[in-house]
């Protein structure tokens, strides 16, 4: 339930950093919180500019002992959050942000210490043998972040299936994680990382990894990117069960991020190779295009029909 508490001048300074955080530094995800009301919109700016924070920390340069060290000091600040114990005045802007969205929505805050998890899971150069293997990654990097943010979602009273959806909320997540990671594939492999499955490697012939803009002699790629692309459809049309639970300007919001992400992988299927030469991506009118009919509802519509006839 929304809080109808008035902020406070800092809470409001707060909330403001972490909107420019997320309109700076979120490619997709802005766009699909630009659809929600002003206060849900706050609170998933500020679990945006803590999961920046912890990423960045993953992603960044310094040594792994540091890496650690500002993984423990974040966990220490969501111990914090938890116990209520950021003041107004506190220096850290996203503390205070996250605090009082804390306060005002049922968030799951242990989610966010499942993305550590899976941070620290990168700082120690963890790779994954089978789906399951990664998967068990993803869901603390991305499926946490969907349980989290349907904290501030909620969903509709009396929704058919509602006691399923942190489920949805973890798979689409899932889905999500997986589109990255192949759209990431070469630049992760410039950082030293691979994260699809060994065993799927080894299935195409591309167990040499990729380290270069065309695929290793005899590896079948395609065939690669298209057995995971089709897991990562499967992921979505089980993970966007929830839309028809959320009202509408919540599902608006989940439909704009999930409709980006699928076109990403339509043009991946497209082309395969085109991950292996840069970042695939999406035209600004493109996603925007995306966030209109996300407020439409025609994907919760279209979806909630197929619900009904697969129940009938």
């Amino acid at each position: 339930m929304e809080g109808q508490t008035p902020m406070s001048a800092p809470v409001l300074a707060a909330y403001s950093y972490c909107e420019a955080v997320t309109g700076q530094q979120a490619r997709n995800f802005a766009y699909g919180i630009r659809l929600l009301p002003a206060e849900k919109r706050q609170a998933m700016s500020a679990l945006y500019a803590l999961s920046r924070r912890v990423d960045d920390i993953g992603d960044g340069t310094l040594a792994p002992e540091a890496k650690l060290a500002r993984l423990d000091d974040t966990r220490a600040l969501l111990d914090r959050v938890r116990k209520g114990a950021v003041d107004e005045d506190d220096t850290d802007p996203v503390a205070v942000a996250l605090t009082d969205a804390a306060r005002r929505f049922p968030i799951p805050l242990g989610g966010l210490d499942e993305l550590i998890d899976g941070v620290l899971m990168d700082v120690r150069g963890d790779s994954y043998e089978t789906w399951d293997d990664l998967k068990a990654y993803c869901r603390c990097v991305a499926g946490a972040i969907g349980r989290v943010s349907l904290g501030v979602f909620g969903t509709t009273p009396g929704a058919p299936g509602a006691e399923r959806a942190a489920e949805y909320a973890d798979t689409l997540g899932l889905a999500l994680q997986l589109t990255n990671i192949l759209r990431d594939v070469r630049e992760d492999a410039g950082n030293g990382r691979t994260y699809l499955p060994s065993d799927d490697l080894a299935k195409f012939g591309c167990s040499a990894g990729f380290h270069s803009a065309a695929p290793a002699a005899g590896a079948d790629f395609a065939g690669l990117v298209h057995f995971e692309v089709r897991r990562a459809r499967a992921l979505f049309a089980e993970g966007l069960r929830l839309l028809p639970m959320l009202d509408r300007r919540s599902g608006a919001c989940v439909a704009a991020m999930a409709g980006i992400y699928r076109r990403l992988l339509d043009r991946i299927e497209r082309d395969p190779e085109a991950v292996l030469r840069g970042r695939v991506s999406l035209p600004g009118h493109e996603k925007a295009y995306v966030a209109v009919r996300g407020l439409s509802g025609l994907d919760a519509r279209q979806i909630s029909r197929q619900t009904i006839r697969r129940r009938g």
